[in-house]
Formats: structure tokens, sequence, C-alpha cells
């Protein structure tokens, strides 16, 4: 199992490189795909103006041997190459670089020409704890609003088949909610007990699915037996399911900004790992991301 950043970056330079496609790519995503590259996990593939590409990379003193241009006219056609080049399987990862993130968001999760593998794709946040070598996972916490009971039953598996790639066969999931008490004035605890239900008739496979559960229920057993919770769940869990998106994009952050805690993530449901410039994402986890979604499409190919 990986259990931190170090070792996720490790396991990311074993096996074959990944093509990795990046539109609109800023002078700062070009240092970073070099040193991925140099790692040996990915070959890039940056969509734009060849002219500009190859003057930004000389000035970086980038050498254009393991390397691939593509040639588009603007962002929204070095966006729309880049889907394309996804869905033809000449790309395995895909970057936002500076490429404006509506209009690239809007491109991938397009439900007729984009690249959605399932109805709907989240944003898992990989987060690495202090006092253990453990990776969590925390979603979703950029790309659905207001999920509903099946937004939320997807959300879930997105998480679970990501959790399999860090090596955790039998995830132990919360479903968070203000309370830990099924309330029907409270939406969340309803669809938290029903992904329980559907837990306990193995509808999420070897996965554990508690809840609704509080925070301090999930991160203690001892104060989910005093309040009458007994679940191999609490105290222990891997992936932590947030109501909607107010609430886990506020908790990655003060996460990062509050408790100093290393994180990254990966929009998950798509045809490939995409990865997206998110302001709680510091540059040098920016580098782990593209470890993450290398690791992400595995050793084939």
């Amino acid at each position: 199992m990986i259990g931190t950043f170090d070792e996720l970056i490790a396991a990311a330079k074993k096996g074959n490189r990944k093509r990795l496609a990046v539109p609109v790519c800023a002078q700062s995503d070009l240092d970073l795909i070099d040193k991925a590259s140099i790692a040996g996990m990915i070959h890039p593939v940056y969509i734009g103006d060849p002219q500009q590409i190859e003057g930004a990379l000389a000035k970086s003193g980038i050498g254009k041997m393991n390397l691939e241009i593509v040639e588009a006219r603007d962002g929204a056609a070095a966006i729309d190459t880049a889907v394309s080049l996804v869905k033809e399987k000449r790309a395995d990862i895909l970057m936002q670089g500076s490429a404006d993130r509506n209009e690239f968001l809007a491109a991938i999760l397009d439900q007729e020409k984009g690249i959605l593998k399932k109805k709907f794709a989240s944003y898992v946040s990989v987060i690495q704890l202090f006092k253990s070598n453990k990776l969590i996972l925390v979603t979703d916490t950029f790309i659905n609003s207001c999920p509903g009971l099946a937004e939320k039953q997807c959300i879930l598996e997105n998480a679970i088949e990501l959790a399999a790639v860090l090596g955790i066969d039998a995830p132990k999931v919360s479903v968070l909610a203000a309370i830990e008490q099924v309330n029907p004035g409270i939406p969340s605890t309803l669809d938290a007990a029903i992904l329980s239900k559907m837990s306990d008739r193995k509808q999420f496979g070897k996965a554990i699915v508690e809840g609704p559960l509080d925070i301090d229920c999930s991160l203690s057993h001892v104060a989910a037996e005093r309040k009458g919770l007994k679940s191999v769940v609490t105290g222990n869990v891997d992936i932590y399911i947030v109501p909607e998106v107010d609430t886990g994009y506020l908790l990655a952050e003060m996460l990062v900004f509050f408790g100093n805690m290393r994180t990254a993530g990966i929009i998950t449901g798509t045809e490939c790992p995409v990865l997206i410039d998110l302001p709680f994402v510091s540059y040098e986890n920016r580098f782990v991301e593209i470890a993450l979604a290398r690791v992400a499409t595995g050793n084939g190919g």
C-alpha cells in the first residue's frame, strides 16, 4: 500500500512512460512537466502554437528530444485537440496547463463530446497524514456542487477505484454529515444511510461504508462509542465523502492552509486522469499530482 507522497512518486517512476497532453502550457508548467519527464513518468505532448512552444522551451533550456508538439490555432482549439487525443488513445493523462479552467472543464465534462467514462466525474483530494504513513481521500472537493444520491454513489465509486490504485483493497469510507444520526430534515444523513445500507449488501465490493458520521466519530472510535456507534470505520477512515462542494472545498483548504497538510488531487470518472490547477495545491504537490495520475493509469501501454 502506498502510504506517503514519496512512495507515490517512487511508484510513478516504475513501468512505461505515459503520454501527458497539455493545452496552452505556461512557463511553470513546462518546468514541472520536464521534471516529471526526466523522472521517467511521462512523455509530454504540448498543444498550441509550435513557434511559441519552442520559444518557451528554449527559454527554459528544455530539449525537444523526448516530447511532441501538436499544432492548435488558439486556446479553445488546443483544448478540443487535447480531448481528441484522449479519445484517440494518443494521450493517457490530461493536464489543464494555463488553459481557461471553465472552458477546459466544460470540454472534458461534456456529456456527448467530452471524456466522461461514467455519468459523473468527481475530484478526489489525496492528503498525507502527519502521524502515520497513510494517505486519505476526500471527495468531492471541486466538481459537483450539490450532488444527489445518484451522484454520491458515483463519487464514492470513483474514490474506491482510486483507492485501489493506491493499494487500499478494502477501503473504509465515512459518509460525512452534520450529525451521526439519521434525520429526515437533513438530506445528507439520508443519503449517507442509504449508501451505508448499499455497502452492507456488497454493492461497493470490499469497501466498508459507514454513515452518517460527523467528523469526531470519523476520527475517533472513542468518540463514536461514546455516542453509541460501533464500527470498524471510525478512527480508521480511508475515504471521506463530503455532503456537497462547499464542505469539500473548504475542508481541503483548511487542511492545507490551517493544518499545513500536503494535498494532491485528480479528476476521476473520466477516460483518463485529469489534472487541474487549484489554489490549495502547491507547486511542489502539483508534481505529486502528475505522479498520482501516472500511477492511476496503470503499468500497461
